[in-house]
């Protein structure tokens, strides 16, 4: 084996690989069979492909929603929505302290009338909604299930997907609001709500996707997400009123895909693998259904360079190809422009083509895992697996997920790789093309950083003020009332007291605040 050669993770690789890399490649059970090494399932995308998404949302919802109908009539077949940072850390849009920040990276939500008009003519009963959303996540489930209820769409007919990972947030992303633990009960309550109420959402769709692009690397992101979905999965299991059959099936994953094609392939194969085995041996499911990794996917975000930023549709596309020979179950392709701006609707368009000719033009989708049983795939599959266990093992021996981000450790780790792959890049060790080689002096795209409009962010602001004049102030008082009560003891789930707070288009700021009073706010620790 040649050392010195090694894939992004650092993985040692051979120059070539045989049998003896595969001593039992004849065990490995099929498609659809436990522990899912091959995919979830024995058909895989012959019976429906991937679910192909395109993440937007920008300004206002009327100005979301007329792109979610654009991309949907285009032949996407689900949403992935972005929240602006304001509605990520629980400010209403008048609060003066973020008006600059009011629309800028996704859509501005307040209330209930946001969502009325972001998912105006759009069907929840027949579209599924994938939402990036973590500190407020619970905050705009419940807006999704009052504007279900608005469209006369039954809870249980209701699909998608919150991201509402907070563990992560606190890593790599800064959208926290509450301490760990608060927010681990808040999470464990939108659990336990929509196994009960709404079977077909995925209440938490754990994300190393951020862990990833804050630095780590394939291995770390694969078991820091493990370990997240660990602590997840514990703190419902601890309450004592669920087993791990009764929401895991509602667990799901999401990553993403960077450029060293095969190590990224063999990333999801090993987490499937491994999550599998996790959920079967230390929390004892009975249904092979809950040992199912349920995967979604970004192919794009920090893979993507501004040098020579056409290179990225090639990076995409290859991005895209790795993840569905991995095996995910859905992917949204970022746009070549993303260094610069929010996607035009022209490379947003291109971009959602690259997954609909990779499905339904290149002839992948046709056959289940058709890199299982290559000697170099299985080998690095193995590897990766070793390696993931490996970290995970430091982290429960320092005592967890949450102590490890109370110490600063994690924040540590990948800070740490973060540093090495910049050090490697300047260095020239890492090619990047375009950007440390092959340069050339081509001037940059000529882009236009999104701006909410003046008229935008005032129609935002008089929607908001409406809202408020005219709703029921003693519902209002009432509801956030019962919020606040609930929130103050333990063992009463709140997802239940957040609908009633949204059918009285009570604000997302107004829900927030209620709960600091109670909670308190998480502070940084200080990393050296």
């Amino acid at each position: 084996m040649d050392e010195t050669v090694r894939s992004e993770s650092g993985i040692p690789l051979n120059s070539s690989y045989g049998p003896a890399d595969l001593p039992g490649a004849e065990s490995i059970p099929p498609p659809g069979v436990f522990p899912f090494t091959r995919g979830n399932f024995p058909d895989g995308y012959r019976g429906r492909p991937w679910t192909i998404r395109q993440y937007s949302g920008f300004g206002t919802a009327e100005e979301s929603n007329e792109r979610y109908r654009y991309l949907l009539e285009q032949g996407a077949t689900g949403l992935s929505v972005a929240f602006d940072l304001p509605s990520q850390c629980g400010y209403d849009s008048d609060e003066p302290d973020v008006e600059e920040e009011v629309g800028r990276v996704g859509v501005a939500i307040d209330s209930l009338a946001d969502f009325e008009l972001l998912f105006d003519r759009i069907p929840l009963d027949a579209i599924s909604t994938s939402m990036t959303i973590n500190g407020t996540a619970a905050i705009m489930l419940a807006f999704y299930v009052a504007v279900g209820e608005k469209q006369g769409v039954e809870r249980a007919k209701l699909r998608g997907t919150i991201q509402n990972d907070i563990l992560k947030e606190y890593v790599s992303r800064g959208t926290w609001i509450w301490p760990p633990r608060p927010s681990l009960r808040l999470i464990a309550d939108t659990i336990e709500f929509c196994a009960d109420d709404v079977p077909r959402f995925n209440a938490i769709s754990v994300a190393g996707a951020h862990f990833r692009d804050a630095g780590a690397s394939a291995a770390q992101e694969m078991a820091f997400t493990l370990m997240d979905g660990v602590t997840y999965c514990e703190e419902v299991i601890g309450r004592g009123r669920m087993t791990i059959d009764q929401f895991a099936p509602q667990v799901s994953f999401f990553f993403y895909t960077h450029g060293d094609f095969f190590e990224e392939i063999a990333k999801y194969r090993a987490g499937r693998r491994r999550w599998a085995r996790i959920v079967r041996e230390r929390f004892g499911a009975q249904d092979d259904r809950s040992c199912m990794f349920r995967v979604g996917c970004v192919s794009g975000g920090a893979s993507l360079h501004g040098p020579q930023p056409h290179n990225n549709i090639v990076r995409v596309a290859y991005e895209a190809m790795a993840s569905v020979l991995g095996g995910v179950q859905s992917m949204f392709t970022a746009a070549w422009d993303e260094p610069f701006a929010i996607p035009t609707e022209e490379s947003a368009t291109l971009a959602l083509r690259t997954q609909q000719i990779l499905a339904y033009e290149t002839g992948v989708a046709r056959v289940v895992d058709p890199l299982g049983g290559s000697y170099y795939v299985e080998a690095l599959t193995d590897a990766m697996e070793e390696r993931v266990v490996e970290i995970m093992e430091d982290l429960e021996r320092h005592g967890g997920m949450v102590k490890a981000i109370e110490d600063g450790v994690l924040q540590r780790l990948i800070s740490e790789q973060a540093f090495g792959v910049d050090r490697a890049v300047r260095s020239g060790e890492r090619t990047i093309v375009g950007v440390n080689k092959f340069e050339t002096d081509e001037s940059p795209p000529k882009t236009e950083g999104y701006e909410l409009d003046e008229k935008g962010r005032i129609r935002q602001l008089e929607r908001l003020a409406e809202v408020k004049r005219t709703r029921s102030a003693a519902d209002v008082k009432a509801t956030l009332g019962a919020l606040s009560t609930a929130a103050a003891k333990d063992g009463e789930n709140l997802m239940p007291h957040l609908v009633e707070c949204a059918r009285a288009y009570c604000t997302v700021g107004e829900m927030v605040d209620v709960l600091k009073d109670q909670w308190g706010e998480f502070l940084q620790p200080v990393v050296f």
